[in-house]
């Protein structure tokens, strides 16, 4: 009966068996709906409409309403399919068991009970704070296209926030769920690197894939995501194999687990924090990992999952800050993806889920869009948490409005240490009690110690059997600025603590530095730069809360609020290495912006005054600067005079806005550099108003930047005016034999060379 009606009519048939396919079908869905992707019945688009409804009996349904439009001949084929489901195409995937689906469920409630609660902000007990509440959307967006091979460490783009606009065509904003959609058609997307900043949102990203797919609204097409934090795999300092791995957090799996690992294209592996792993520089190895349970080196089960060698159709997600991914071998990511934070109105709205109250929150963001560096700062996801505690702990800005992130950092401890002193004692800012204060004093110097210590080793992990962490017990404070995790190890159990972000750990250190007797570090004082130190990635934000800390300013704050003095002479000795640098850097035309930060730490005036070079070269090339950088180099050239002898923007990522800002120090340029950006009309015609009126200027380059014949025409009258420009630099752009017309008469007078 049913297969005469088929063969009149499958959309009768499919409707009359609607009721009983949806209990037959339920088991087998996913499968079935890869089946119809693979024979072109479906597209991708449908598929995830399909599984983004939670529950298999729903997703049959969807799929009959989906084939519904689809007309006859789908029907037929899904009717065909359904009645001989081992001709459906070869190697598919034979519905799993009960058993596989039960804990398939299992792991899904657990990792939506993992992560339904904030994970690191730091809470007061018993408070949660529920991760569908007060989870603010990221931007995230392609990184590929800015990252082209030209050399072999393709990923190292600078340390900084990337201030990616969102109405860049350059950049394609993507959400969470579309991490592994096909961009190119080439091949698939296995593997996908995901960087940004400190503080930027990448444990919030990976908790957000987790909860999702624990609450069936993403992340379908996987069966089982595992979740592995590199801090973690920093305890294991002995052979082990990818199971073990597995199952010290996820027990519950072990029934099913070679299943599991078996279907690896269904299983999503999620490597939080790459430049928090202790072996991060040694994992490109030629020792591979084949099988699951193989015992090896983690850094090997690492470089082998990564290459393919292990569960090589698995799809893998990896976390890393900037400064570590040119450890990575780049070669097998197959799409890689910056996050670049929130957007204004993204902060907004974290300011009204923090604050709870809807005036109370517009009235906090009012004082942050009055200061140009908190709402800069307020992209960043961490420290517009840390701003948010500012302000609910002042109700509004104590003393000076903060000017740089030291100063937001030092009111962010006195706003803490203010919130967890109230109802054991007196404010501490008033209590004419020196042991107050003398008790807050020793509780940051002991953080500081630990946090120094732990940095120049490059760790940010400390373990109760530390000296250091044992000085800290008993004291109520330390939950304030430090995480602890129960380790469960065979036969023992640790307790492992980390401060509560990195760049927190990062300026206790820097304030312990600051006030002790010892003298600098060599790392600090020794034959490495401040610039070499930053083009390491590892002490850059250090050395600018250090310099913060030792400006005067921030040291009498201290001393008054909390009893820390930093060392005179040390703060001398600190200015004068900045004014030694920076004189060397403008006079070799070296990278210059981790020492235009460390400068604009100190707010001195003074001492940028003090950087006499006979010339005035301000390298600041090959990174992505935000705002904050922009601000960095526009405070030491305000306060500079006369002409600028160079000033290299070459791969900054300049907009029109950020031209438009720097036009009055463009003006004083005699070589500017601007190639490797992507200049549209609008950023070309700020260039061309300083051709017009600019006395200085007599090199421009504008390599690879996509400019094409109008915007060429543009540059060109602009020097017809003024012609004071003697070398144009243009190779790599889009000028056709239309554009070089333009440039007939401009040549030998007054340019001379025009590449």
């Amino acid at each position: 009966m049913v297969e005469t009606t088929v063969c009149n009519s499958g959309l009768a048939a499919m409707r009359m068996l609607r009721v009983s396919l949806v209990d037959e079908l339920e088991g087998q869905i996913d499968s079935l709906v890869e089946v119809l992707l693979s024979q072109g019945v479906f597209s991708r688009d449908d598929r995830e409409e399909v599984l983004c409804h939670p529950g298999p009996r729903a997703r049959v349904r969807k799929v009959l309403d989906i084939l519904e439009c689809k007309g006859e001949e789908a029907a037929k084929i899904f009717l065909s399919l359904r009645s001989h489901p081992q001709h459906s195409r070869e190697g598919d995937t034979q519905p799993q068991s009960t058993e596989y689906n039960k804990v398939k469920q299992k792991h899904k409630d657990v990792l939506r009970r993992r992560s339904e609660s904030m994970l690191f902000y730091n809470t007061r007990h018993g408070e949660k704070i529920l991760f569908s509440k007060h989870y603010v959307n990221l931007l995230l967006v392609d990184g590929h296209q800015g990252l082209d091979v030209k050399r072999h460490e393709v990923l190292t783009f600078g340390q900084k926030r990337l201030c990616l606009q969102e109405k860049s065509a350059v950049h394609r904003k993507i959400t969470p769920a579309e991490l592994f959609s096909d961009t190119n058609g080439i091949r698939p997307v296995k593997k996908v690197l995901v960087t940004g900043v400190a503080g930027i949102g990448k444990t919030i990203l990976v908790q957000k894939i987790l909860f999702d797919f624990g609450v069936n609204k993403d992340h379908l097409a996987f069966d089982f995501i595992i979740h592995m934090t590199f801090r973690d795999l920093n305890l294991i300092d002995k052979p082990t194999n990818f199971q073990e791995l597995v199952l010290r957090k996820n027990r519950h799996l072990a029934k099913e687990l070679d299943n599991i690992l078996a279907n690896d294209d269904k299983l999503l592996i999620i490597l939080d924090g790459f430049d928090e792993f202790r072996h991060y520089r040694s994992c490109d190895t030629d020792v591979f990992v084949t099988e699951p349970d193989e015992d090896a080196e983690v850094k090997e089960i690492f470089g082998s999952l990564i290459l393919g060698e292990l569960l090589p159709n698995a799809s893998v997600v990896l976390t890393s800050r900037p400064a570590a991914i040119s450890h990575i071998p780049v070669g097998c990511i197959d799409r890689f993806v910056l996050i670049s934070g929130f957007s204004q109105d993204e902060v907004q709205d974290y300011f009204l889920r923090y604050f709870q109250d809807s005036l109370l929150a517009e009235r906090m963001f009012a004082v942050v869009l009055g200061n140009e560096l908190m709402l800069t700062l307020c992209y960043i996801p961490a420290f517009c948490y840390i701003v948010c505690c500012i302000l609910k702990e002042s109700k509004d800005l104590c003393g000076e409005s903060p000017k740089t992130m030291t100063d937001i950092y030092v009111q962010y401890l006195l706003a803490l240490l203010h919130s967890h002193t109230q109802g054991r004692t007196e404010t501490f800012s008033q209590d004419p009690r020196a042991g107050t204060i003398q008790q807050l004093s020793d509780i940051v110097l002991k953080l500081g110690r630990l946090a120094f210590q732990k940095l120049m080793e490059h760790q940010t992990l400390f373990y109760s059997s530390d000296q250091d962490v044992a000085a800290l017990k008993g004291c109520s404070l330390v939950s304030t600025f430090l995480d602890k995790t129960v380790v469960q190890e065979p036969g023992c159990t640790e307790e492992v603590y980390s401060f509560t972000h990195l760049t927190v750990q990062e300026f206790f250190a820097a304030v312990f530095c600051a006030v002790t007797d010892q003298p600098l570090p060599d790392a600090v004082q020794g034959t490495e730069s401040i610039g070499e130190i930053a083009n390491s990635g590892h002490l850059d934000l250090f050395n600018r809360f250090l310099s913060g800390i030792l400006s005067e300013r921030n040291s009498n704050f201290l001393s008054r609020q909390v009893g820390l003095c930093c060392q005179k002479e040390k703060a001398d000795a600190y200015r004068q290495k900045i004014i030694a640098e920076l004189t060397n850097h403008c006079e070799n035309g070296a990278h210059a912006l981790n020492c235009l930060h460390c400068l604009f730490e100190q707010q001195d005036p003074s001492v940028a005054q003090a950087v006499q070079p006979n010339t005035l070269r301000v390298n600041v090339s090959d990174e992505t600067l935000s705002q904050m950088d922009y601000n960095a180099v526009k405070y030491f050239l305000n306060l500079t005079k006369g002409k600028i002898s160079e000033l290299d923007l070459t791969g900054t990522g300049i907009s029109f806005e950020a031209l438009k800002d720097i036009q009055p120090l463009l003006l004083r340029c005699e070589n500017l550099w601007l190639g490797e950006n992507n200049l549209d009309m609008d950023a070309v015609q700020v260039i061309a108003d300083v051709l017009r009126v600019s006395e200085s200027i007599t090199q421009l380059g504008l390599g690879w930047s996509n400019i094409g014949d109008d915007e060429l025409q543009t540059l060109c009258n602009a020097i017809r005016a003024k012609k004071k420009l003697e070398e144009l630099w243009m190779e790599g752009n889009r000028v056709t034999h239309r554009g070089l017309q333009s440039l007939t008469d401009l040549t030998p007078d007054p340019l001379k060379k025009v590449v």
